[in-house]
């Protein structure tokens, strides 16, 4: 990143202090991180010098944000044809800020800051139209591309290397409390506008078609389409999020 910002900057003088500021001024990747994320939510209730002292805090006393932060980045560069410099996600996808805001807020949330957490949701759901509980739980290597109207429940899990797209709602059902919402099992692939509602496990690699409502259990390695979602094709690729295909006709892909 530092190679990529370094000639971007050589390439566009005129955003070189910006390139400094962001990135080549910072000793790690974290301190560029708690820098960044202070800079998009700055806001006069919470200034972004204790924005960013709050998040160096939190990537100081849990390795594993920064370990997952960077799963991300890699998640965005291999899966999004989009993306072909590490540093794009990182400056640009308020995709990737809205996750790593979220792995900030539930680190507070662990911690009992349930108060400040709820303002970094707040203050994300402003800024990026993007809607995570802070109690909600996410692995590593989550791509949320695009990302505008994402709704993530607060029981709602979300495993390892799982891509979704833009308006796509873990959600609850019912007014109920407890453990209300979705399970997504590593390697899924959510499309664009997918709806999936009330503590219903999604199997590990299953692909959910655009526009979905699913309401029940998915197997592993399934496709669903329809409202409400019924299993379609055949058996879906290994890992169908690294592979971002959005056709239904799954058996050309199956074991990749």
């Amino acid at each position: 990143m530092r190679a990529e910002a370094t000639e971007a900057a050589a390439g566009e003088p005129v955003l070189a202090s910006y390139f400094h500021n962001t990135v080549l001024r910072h000793k790690s990747l974290d301190d560029a991180l708690a820098y960044q994320l202070a800079s998009v939510l700055d806001h006069t209730a919470l200034t972004g010098t204790a924005l960013q002292e709050v998040v160096a805090s939190a990537l100081r006393d849990d390795a594993e944000i920064g370990r997952c932060m960077r799963a991300d980045i890699c998640a965005w560069y291999d899966r999004d044809p989009a993306c072909d410099q590490y540093l794009i996600p990182f400056l640009y996808f308020k995709g990737f800020h809205a996750l790593q805001s979220h792995r900030i807020a539930h680190w507070l949330w662990q911690r009992g800051r349930h108060t400040l957490a709820l303002y970094f949701q707040s203050r994300v759901s402003e800024q990026f139209a993007v809607d995570i509980h802070p109690a909600a739980r996410f692995g590593c290597g989550i791509m949320i591309d695009h990302a505008t109207g994402l709704v993530v429940g607060e029981t709602s899990v979300v495993e390892d290397d799982v891509s979704m797209l833009h308006s796509v709602t873990l959600g609850g059902s019912g007014s109920g409390g407890g453990d209300r919402h979705p399970k997504i099992g590593r390697g899924v692939m959510i499309g664009a506008g997918a709806k999936i509602l009330g503590p219903v496990k999604v199997g590990a690699g299953v692909k959910v078609a655009a526009g979905s409502l699913v309401l029940r259990d998915v197997p592993e390695h399934a496709t669903v389409a329809g409202v409400p979602a019924r299993l379609v094709g055949g058996r879906s690729a290994a890992v169908p999020a690294y592979t971002m295909d959005q056709s239904l006709d799954a058996d050309e892909q199956a074991d990749k």
